[in-house]
Protein backbone atom coordinates (compact mmCIF):
# COMPACT_ATOMS: atom_id res chain seq x y z
CA UNK A 1 0.00 0.00 0.00
CA UNK A 2 1.25 3.46 -0.86
CA UNK A 3 2.63 5.37 2.13
CA UNK A 4 1.84 8.95 3.07
CA UNK A 5 5.44 9.92 2.21
CA UNK A 6 5.13 8.40 -1.27
CA UNK A 7 1.86 10.23 -1.84
CA UNK A 8 3.41 13.54 -0.82
CA UNK A 9 6.43 12.86 -3.01
CA UNK A 10 4.23 12.28 -6.06
CA UNK A 11 2.30 15.46 -5.33
CA UNK A 12 5.52 17.44 -4.97
CA UNK A 13 6.81 16.05 -8.28
CA UNK A 14 3.59 16.95 -10.12
CA UNK A 15 3.85 20.50 -8.75
CA UNK A 16 7.49 20.73 -10.01
CA UNK A 17 9.02 20.67 -6.51
CA UNK A 18 11.66 18.18 -7.60
CA UNK A 19 14.09 18.66 -4.70
CA UNK A 20 11.33 18.06 -2.18
CA UNK A 21 10.13 15.04 -4.15
CA UNK A 22 13.63 13.55 -4.06
CA UNK A 23 13.89 14.11 -0.31
CA UNK A 24 10.47 12.57 0.34
CA UNK A 25 11.25 9.55 -1.81
CA UNK A 26 14.53 9.13 0.12
CA UNK A 27 12.59 9.11 3.39
CA UNK A 28 10.11 6.61 1.97
CA UNK A 29 13.00 4.38 0.85
CA UNK A 30 14.53 4.54 4.34
CA UNK A 31 11.28 3.15 5.72
CA UNK A 32 10.70 0.62 2.94
CA UNK A 33 14.01 -0.15 1.20
CA UNK A 34 12.71 -3.18 -0.75
CA UNK A 35 10.22 -1.41 -3.05
CA UNK A 36 11.65 -1.12 -6.54
CA UNK A 37 9.01 1.46 -7.50
CA UNK A 38 10.37 3.96 -4.95
CA UNK A 39 13.87 3.82 -6.46
CA UNK A 40 12.46 4.18 -9.98
CA UNK A 41 10.42 7.23 -8.93
CA UNK A 42 13.37 8.82 -7.11
CA UNK A 43 15.39 8.28 -10.30
CA UNK A 44 12.81 10.37 -12.15
CA UNK A 45 13.16 13.19 -9.58
CA UNK A 46 16.95 13.03 -9.91
CA UNK A 47 16.62 13.31 -13.68
CA UNK A 48 14.68 16.55 -13.29
CA UNK A 49 17.44 17.82 -10.96
CA UNK A 50 20.13 16.84 -13.53
CA UNK A 51 21.56 14.35 -11.01
CA UNK A 52 22.15 11.83 -13.77
CA UNK A 53 24.63 9.50 -12.05
CA UNK A 54 22.30 9.31 -9.03
CA UNK A 55 19.42 8.53 -11.39
CA UNK A 56 21.41 5.67 -12.94
CA UNK A 57 22.16 4.26 -9.48
CA UNK A 58 18.49 4.43 -8.47
CA UNK A 59 17.34 2.83 -11.73
CA UNK A 60 19.91 0.04 -11.38
CA UNK A 61 18.66 -0.64 -7.85
CA UNK A 62 15.06 -0.80 -9.08
CA UNK A 63 16.03 -3.18 -11.89
CA UNK A 64 17.93 -5.38 -9.46
CA UNK A 65 14.84 -5.65 -7.25
CA UNK A 66 12.33 -6.05 -10.09
CA UNK A 67 13.76 -6.78 -13.56
CA UNK A 68 10.24 -6.53 -15.03
CA UNK A 69 9.70 -2.89 -14.07
CA UNK A 70 9.66 -1.16 -17.46
CA UNK A 71 9.88 2.43 -16.20
CA UNK A 72 13.14 1.67 -14.38
CA UNK A 73 14.75 0.93 -17.76
CA UNK A 74 13.29 4.17 -19.14
CA UNK A 75 14.84 6.16 -16.26
CA UNK A 76 18.21 4.44 -16.76
CA UNK A 77 18.11 5.00 -20.51
CA UNK A 78 17.26 8.68 -20.09
CA UNK A 79 20.02 9.24 -17.52
CA UNK A 80 22.67 7.43 -19.58
CA UNK A 81 21.56 9.41 -22.64
CA UNK A 82 22.30 12.65 -20.77
CA UNK A 83 25.67 11.24 -19.67
CA UNK A 84 26.45 10.51 -23.35
CA UNK A 85 26.63 6.79 -22.60
CA UNK A 86 24.56 5.99 -25.67
CA UNK A 87 25.32 2.27 -25.95
CA UNK A 88 24.37 1.74 -22.31
CA UNK A 89 21.24 3.82 -22.80
CA UNK A 90 20.26 1.81 -25.87
CA UNK A 91 20.68 -1.53 -24.08
CA UNK A 92 18.45 -0.36 -21.21
CA UNK A 93 15.83 1.12 -23.54
CA UNK A 94 15.64 -2.02 -25.67
CA UNK A 95 14.98 -4.14 -22.61
CA UNK A 96 12.34 -1.70 -21.40
CA UNK A 97 10.70 -1.61 -24.83
CA UNK A 98 10.37 -5.39 -24.77
CA UNK A 99 8.47 -5.08 -21.49
CA UNK A 100 6.27 -2.18 -22.63
CA UNK A 101 6.06 -2.37 -26.45
CA UNK A 102 3.10 0.03 -26.50
CA UNK A 103 5.09 2.86 -24.87
CA UNK A 104 6.32 5.22 -27.62
CA UNK A 105 8.80 6.94 -25.30
CA UNK A 106 11.17 3.99 -25.67
CA UNK A 107 10.90 4.12 -29.47
CA UNK A 108 11.52 7.87 -29.65
CA UNK A 109 14.56 7.82 -27.39
CA UNK A 110 15.99 4.74 -29.12
CA UNK A 111 15.90 6.63 -32.43
CA UNK A 112 17.94 9.45 -30.90
CA UNK A 113 20.42 6.95 -29.45
CA UNK A 114 20.87 5.33 -32.86
CA UNK A 115 21.47 8.73 -34.47
CA UNK A 116 24.14 9.68 -31.94
CA UNK A 117 25.79 6.25 -32.01
CA UNK A 118 26.01 6.50 -35.79
CA UNK A 119 27.44 10.03 -35.51
CA UNK A 120 30.04 8.86 -32.98
CA UNK A 121 31.13 6.16 -35.42
CA UNK A 122 31.45 8.69 -38.27
CA UNK A 123 33.39 11.13 -36.08
CA UNK A 124 36.10 8.61 -35.11
CA UNK A 125 39.45 10.01 -36.41
CA UNK A 126 40.86 8.11 -39.41
CA UNK A 127 44.36 8.12 -37.88
CA UNK A 128 44.02 6.93 -34.31
CA UNK A 129 47.66 7.73 -33.61
CA UNK A 130 47.07 11.45 -34.08
CA UNK A 131 46.43 13.31 -30.85
CA UNK A 132 43.21 15.30 -30.84
CA UNK A 133 43.56 18.75 -29.30
CA UNK A 134 40.00 19.96 -29.66
CA UNK A 135 36.51 18.60 -29.21
CA UNK A 136 33.77 18.92 -31.80
CA UNK A 137 30.49 19.91 -30.18
CA UNK A 138 27.38 19.08 -32.17
CA UNK A 139 25.05 21.99 -32.82
CA UNK A 140 22.09 19.61 -32.98
CA UNK A 141 19.65 19.56 -30.10
CA UNK A 142 17.19 16.78 -29.49
CA UNK A 143 13.68 17.25 -28.19
CA UNK A 144 13.63 15.47 -24.81
CA UNK A 145 11.38 12.50 -24.11
CA UNK A 146 9.61 11.97 -20.78
CA UNK A 147 12.34 12.19 -18.16
CA UNK A 148 14.83 14.32 -20.09
CA UNK A 149 15.01 17.99 -19.14
CA UNK A 150 12.58 20.31 -20.95
CA UNK A 151 15.40 22.38 -22.42
CA UNK A 152 18.86 21.48 -23.66
CA UNK A 153 21.44 23.90 -22.33
CA UNK A 154 25.11 24.18 -23.13
CA UNK A 155 26.80 20.85 -22.47
CA UNK A 156 29.64 21.04 -19.93
CA UNK A 157 32.99 19.50 -20.73
CA UNK A 158 32.85 15.75 -20.26
CA UNK A 159 35.26 14.58 -17.54
CA UNK A 160 38.02 12.16 -18.45
CA UNK A 161 36.46 9.45 -16.28
CA UNK A 162 32.83 9.33 -15.21
CA UNK A 163 32.09 8.70 -11.53
CA UNK A 164 29.02 7.95 -9.49
CA UNK A 165 28.22 6.95 -5.91
CA UNK A 166 25.70 5.15 -3.79
CA UNK A 167 25.50 4.75 -0.04
CA UNK A 168 24.61 2.49 2.84
CA UNK A 169 24.03 3.59 6.45
CA UNK A 170 27.68 2.91 7.29
CA UNK A 171 29.53 3.71 4.06
CA UNK A 172 29.58 5.52 0.74
CA UNK A 173 30.79 3.67 -2.36
CA UNK A 174 32.37 5.83 -5.09
CA UNK A 175 32.92 4.27 -8.52
CA UNK A 176 35.29 5.82 -11.07
CA UNK A 177 34.82 4.22 -14.49
CA UNK A 178 38.39 3.85 -15.74
CA UNK A 179 39.02 0.79 -17.90
CA UNK A 180 42.28 -1.13 -18.08
CA UNK A 181 44.21 0.99 -15.59
CA UNK A 182 47.05 -0.87 -13.77
CA UNK A 183 46.82 -0.69 -10.00
CA UNK A 184 50.30 0.82 -9.83
CA UNK A 185 49.03 3.89 -11.71
CA UNK A 186 46.27 4.61 -9.19
CA UNK A 187 46.82 6.52 -5.96
CA UNK A 188 44.08 7.04 -3.36
CA UNK A 189 44.38 9.01 -0.10
CA UNK A 190 41.81 9.69 2.60
CA UNK A 191 41.46 12.68 4.92
CA UNK A 192 38.93 13.58 7.58
CA UNK A 193 36.60 15.01 4.93
CA UNK A 194 38.68 14.70 1.77
CA UNK A 195 39.03 12.01 -0.89
CA UNK A 196 42.00 12.25 -3.25
CA UNK A 197 42.24 9.99 -6.31
CA UNK A 198 45.00 10.28 -8.91
CA UNK A 199 45.35 8.19 -12.07
CA UNK A 200 48.70 8.65 -13.79
CA UNK A 201 48.93 6.86 -17.13
CA UNK A 202 52.16 7.44 -19.13
CA UNK A 203 51.57 9.68 -22.11
CA UNK A 204 48.32 11.13 -20.74
CA UNK A 205 47.44 14.03 -18.48
CA UNK A 206 47.17 13.03 -14.84
CA UNK A 207 43.57 12.65 -13.69
CA UNK A 208 42.80 14.17 -10.28
CA UNK A 209 39.57 13.77 -8.36
CA UNK A 210 39.75 15.58 -5.02
CA UNK A 211 36.31 16.41 -3.64
CA UNK A 212 35.63 17.81 -0.22
CA UNK A 213 33.14 15.24 0.97
CA UNK A 214 29.60 15.87 2.13
CA UNK A 215 30.32 14.37 5.55
CA UNK A 216 33.25 13.20 7.63
CA UNK A 217 34.82 9.77 7.19
CA UNK A 218 37.09 7.43 9.17
CA UNK A 219 40.27 7.28 7.04
CA UNK A 220 41.66 4.15 8.69
CA UNK A 221 38.50 2.21 7.79
CA UNK A 222 38.36 3.35 4.16
CA UNK A 223 39.63 1.16 1.32
CA UNK A 224 39.72 0.88 -2.45
CA UNK A 225 40.22 -1.70 -5.18
CA UNK A 226 41.31 -1.34 -8.81
CA UNK A 227 39.30 -3.58 -11.14
CA UNK A 228 39.51 -4.12 -14.90
CA UNK A 229 36.76 -1.60 -15.66
CA UNK A 230 36.71 0.73 -12.67
CA UNK A 231 38.20 1.98 -9.42
CA UNK A 232 35.90 1.32 -6.48
CA UNK A 233 36.40 3.39 -3.32
CA UNK A 234 34.60 2.59 -0.06
CA UNK A 235 34.34 5.48 2.41
CA UNK A 236 33.53 4.63 6.02
CA UNK A 237 31.11 7.23 7.37
CA UNK A 238 32.00 8.86 10.68
CA UNK A 239 28.26 9.24 11.39
CA UNK A 240 25.30 7.18 10.10
CA UNK A 241 23.68 10.08 8.26
CA UNK A 242 22.26 10.30 4.74
CA UNK A 243 24.52 12.10 2.27
CA UNK A 244 22.35 14.07 -0.14
CA UNK A 245 25.39 14.59 -2.39
CA UNK A 246 28.94 13.32 -2.65
CA UNK A 247 30.59 16.72 -2.39
CA UNK A 248 30.15 19.39 0.25
CA UNK A 249 28.68 22.77 -0.60
CA UNK A 250 27.32 25.66 1.42
CA UNK A 251 23.81 24.76 0.32
CA UNK A 252 24.06 21.20 1.64
CA UNK A 253 22.59 20.70 5.09
CA UNK A 254 23.80 17.61 6.92
CA UNK A 255 20.69 15.70 8.07
CA UNK A 256 20.41 14.24 11.54
CA UNK A 257 20.17 10.53 12.21
CA UNK A 258 16.93 9.18 10.87
CA UNK A 259 14.37 8.03 13.42
CA UNK A 260 11.83 5.89 11.60
CA UNK A 261 9.09 6.36 14.21
CA UNK A 262 9.42 10.14 14.04
CA UNK A 263 9.39 10.25 10.24
CA UNK A 264 6.35 8.02 10.12
CA UNK A 265 4.39 10.41 12.33
CA UNK A 266 5.30 13.54 10.37
CA UNK A 267 3.21 14.87 7.50
CA UNK A 268 5.57 16.83 5.22
CA UNK A 269 4.16 19.99 3.70
CA UNK A 270 5.35 22.29 0.95
CA UNK A 271 4.23 25.59 -0.59
CA UNK A 272 1.84 25.26 -3.50
CA UNK A 273 -0.74 27.49 -5.16
CA UNK A 274 -2.38 24.53 -6.85
CA UNK A 275 -5.47 22.83 -5.38
CA UNK A 276 -4.92 19.75 -3.26
CA UNK A 277 -5.43 16.43 -4.96
CA UNK A 278 -7.52 13.55 -3.65
CA UNK A 279 -4.89 10.83 -3.99
CA UNK A 280 -7.17 8.15 -2.54
CA UNK A 281 -9.64 8.80 -5.36
CA UNK A 282 -6.87 8.92 -7.97
CA UNK A 283 -5.44 5.62 -6.74
CA UNK A 284 -8.90 4.03 -6.74
CA UNK A 285 -9.55 5.25 -10.29
CA UNK A 286 -6.19 3.92 -11.51
CA UNK A 287 -6.83 0.52 -9.94
CA UNK A 288 -10.28 0.39 -11.54
CA UNK A 289 -8.81 1.30 -14.94
CA UNK A 290 -6.16 -1.40 -14.56
CA UNK A 291 -8.81 -3.94 -13.61
CA UNK A 292 -11.06 -3.02 -16.54
CA UNK A 293 -8.24 -2.64 -19.06
CA UNK A 294 -8.45 -5.05 -21.98
CA UNK A 295 -4.99 -5.98 -23.21
CA UNK A 296 -3.85 -8.27 -25.99
CA UNK A 297 -0.62 -9.46 -27.57
CA UNK A 298 2.68 -8.54 -25.88
CA UNK A 299 1.02 -6.03 -23.55
CA UNK A 300 -1.29 -8.70 -22.12
CA UNK A 301 1.59 -11.15 -21.77
CA UNK A 302 3.79 -8.62 -19.96
CA UNK A 303 0.92 -7.71 -17.63
CA UNK A 304 0.42 -11.40 -16.90
CA UNK A 305 4.12 -11.84 -16.00
CA UNK A 306 4.08 -8.74 -13.80
CA UNK A 307 1.09 -10.07 -11.86
CA UNK A 308 2.86 -13.39 -11.35
CA UNK A 309 5.95 -11.60 -10.02
CA UNK A 310 3.95 -9.36 -7.67
CA UNK A 311 2.19 -12.34 -6.01
CA UNK A 312 5.10 -14.82 -6.11
CA UNK A 313 7.10 -16.26 -3.21
CA UNK A 314 10.82 -15.53 -2.82
CA UNK A 315 12.04 -18.63 -4.73
CA UNK A 316 9.77 -17.83 -7.68
CA UNK A 317 10.96 -14.20 -7.75
CA UNK A 318 14.60 -15.34 -7.62
CA UNK A 319 13.98 -17.74 -10.50
CA UNK A 320 12.29 -15.03 -12.60
CA UNK A 321 15.08 -12.50 -11.94
CA UNK A 322 17.91 -14.95 -12.65
CA UNK A 323 16.41 -16.44 -15.81
CA UNK A 324 15.39 -13.06 -17.25
CA UNK A 325 18.75 -11.36 -16.65
CA UNK A 326 21.03 -14.25 -17.66
CA UNK A 327 19.07 -14.96 -20.85
CA UNK A 328 18.96 -11.29 -21.86
CA UNK A 329 15.19 -11.19 -21.59
CA UNK A 330 14.48 -14.29 -23.71
CA UNK A 331 13.68 -16.79 -20.92
CA UNK A 332 11.42 -16.33 -17.89
CA UNK A 333 11.26 -19.28 -15.48
CA UNK A 334 9.42 -19.60 -12.17
CA UNK A 335 11.18 -22.83 -11.13
CA UNK A 336 14.14 -22.04 -8.85
CA UNK A 337 15.14 -25.72 -8.57
CA UNK A 338 15.53 -25.83 -12.34
CA UNK A 339 17.51 -22.58 -12.87
CA UNK A 340 19.16 -21.96 -9.50
CA UNK A 341 22.17 -24.22 -10.03
CA UNK A 342 23.02 -23.37 -13.64
CA UNK A 343 23.37 -20.43 -15.99
CA UNK A 344 20.27 -19.76 -18.08
CA UNK A 345 21.22 -19.54 -21.74
CA UNK A 346 19.41 -17.18 -24.11
CA UNK A 347 16.70 -18.63 -26.32
CA UNK A 348 15.76 -16.15 -29.08
CA UNK A 349 12.64 -16.73 -31.19
CA UNK A 350 12.98 -18.62 -34.46
CA UNK A 351 14.54 -16.51 -37.19
CA UNK A 352 16.22 -14.10 -34.74
CA UNK A 353 19.84 -13.89 -33.68
CA UNK A 354 21.10 -13.43 -30.10
CA UNK A 355 23.43 -10.44 -29.70
CA UNK A 356 25.09 -9.00 -26.60
CA UNK A 357 25.74 -5.31 -26.07
CA UNK A 358 29.25 -4.44 -24.92
CA UNK A 359 29.89 -1.08 -23.30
Amino acid sequence: MESDLETKAKEAFIDDHFELAEQLYSQAIALNPTRAELFADRAQANLKLNNFTEAVADANKAIEMNPLLARAYLRKGSACFNLEEYQTAKAALETGASLAPEDSRFTNLLKECDQLIAKETVDIPKHSSEKTTSTNVSSESFQPVDDLSNQVTQTPAKPKYRHEFYQKPEEVVVTIFAKGIPAKNVSVDFGEQILSVSIDVPGEDVYHFQPRLFGKIIPSNCRYVVLSTKVEVRLAKAEPINWTALEFSNTNIVPQRVNASVIGSQRPTYPSSKPKKDWDKIEADVKKEEKDEKLDGDAALNKFFQNIYADADEDTKRAMKKSFVESNGTVLSTNWKEVGSKKVEGSPPDGMEMRRWEY
